[in-house]
């Protein structure tokens, strides 16, 4: 290049400036494609997780790093990376850990121009945080049991939340482990208000002792009653559908005494890497096209967006009884700690 200079030197000169150009165009489009990536933590169904990554990396040519954790190790890696996030989006999990993440300044306010299209319950979610967290998807919680152990050992089939302390039922049931579960804190929650909290703890008191584990994720005692290690879970009854529909001895019954909800939320966390990106995924993820992708991945919970159509596989609650989930109270961080704690000395920790 040196010699060529020297040699023509009026000639090269321009062309020196359009390399030059064109190293900085070069350049720009390649800080452009780095930064068009956005960092989500899941916690949902790991299929659910990796097709929405997929699908919006086709869509959008943004690259999707997904790590797939549990609510409440979410919830934990949020508050450990406080001072420094990694995280773009929280993607799913039940709502309560999303809102003592909102108490502690970890996510960021952000109200979305697709409100007005979500159902009251997601609306809801959203004031309730002071705009920093949304509701993405329902769930309802119920009773799942396998069908062949039933019979084979000639249970009866639960009908209400009391049966899973009947004794007949010994080592037969598994649940969450509330300490990383946002499932198993729902159920807790649900059985509070449904029974007040002294009977509540009674009665979970007794069904521990038919308890054969606490699983560290929601999705664990379904998992188990559908491979016949276990008879009786709870669970989140989509989770039950979906394992029916793989053809699994599973059954599934909204509990007599009424039943409670979860909604399942999403949130910016709050420094996050890639905030632009960020918004753009959470707006899609909102949108009926961003919802129809549950689907897609057998996950069928009830999508908050109005115009997104029921997956065909969601769970038959037709007649059931809902409580009125009192999400501003139990998703407060202090009662959360307080409940999860009481739990953990009074039921996990208890001598059997």
């Amino acid at each position: 290049m040196t010699k060529t200079h020297h040699r023509h030197p009026t000639r090269n000169r321009p062309v020196r400036r359009l390399v030059g150009t064109g190293l900085l165009l070069v350049s720009a489009w390649v800080a452009s494609a780095q930064a068009a990536q956005v960092n989500v933590l899941c916690s949902m169904n790991p299929e659910w997780c990796r097709s929405a990554a997929a699908v919006y990396e086709r869509l959008h040519g943004v690259s999707v790093s997904v790590i797939n954790k549990p609510t409440g190790e979410s919830y934990a890696q949020i508050v450990a990376e406080k001072e420094r996030p990694r995280v773009d989006v929280w993607f799913g999990g039940t709502a309560d850990p999303h809102f003592q993440a909102a108490e502690q300044g970890l996510l960021a306010e952000y109200k979305s121009p697709q409100l007005s299209q979500l159902y009251p319950w997601a609306q809801d979610a959203a004031k309730a945080s002071g705009y920093k967290t949304v509701g993405l998807y329902s769930e309802v919680l119920g009773i799942a049991y396998n069908t062949e152990i039933l019979a084979k050992k000639k249970l009866a089939a639960p009908k209400c939340w009391k049966d899973l302390a009947n004794p007949a039922y010994r080592g037969e049931v598994q649940m969450a482990n509330a300490q990383s579960s946002g499932t198993s804190y729902v159920a807790i929650a649900t059985f509070v208000q449904i029974m007040g909290e002294e009977a509540a703890f009674k009665f979970m008191q007794a069904m521990n002792a038919n308890v054969s584990a606490y699983s560290r994720q929601g999705l664990g005692p379904i998992k188990a009653v559908a491979k016949g290690e276990s008879a009786l879970s709870v669970s989140f009854l989509h989770n039950a559908a979906q394992e029916a529909e793989l053809k699994y001895p599973v059954a599934y019954v909204v509990p007599c005494e009424g039943t409670g909800y979860s909604v399942g939320a999403m949130s910016l966390i709050k420094g996050g890497p890639h905030p632009e990106e960020a918004k753009k995924f959470f707006e899609w993820a909102l949108s009926p096209s961003g919802q129809r992708v549950a689907a897609t991945s057998r996950s069928y919970q009830f999508p908050s967006n109005r115009n997104t159509p029921l997956p065909e596989g969601a769970p038959n609650v037709k007649g059931a009884k809902f409580i009125n989930y009192d999400l501003a109270k139990y998703g407060a961080s202090a009662e959360r700690r307080r409940l999860i704690a009481r739990w953990e000395k009074e039921i996990l920790n208890a001598p059997r």
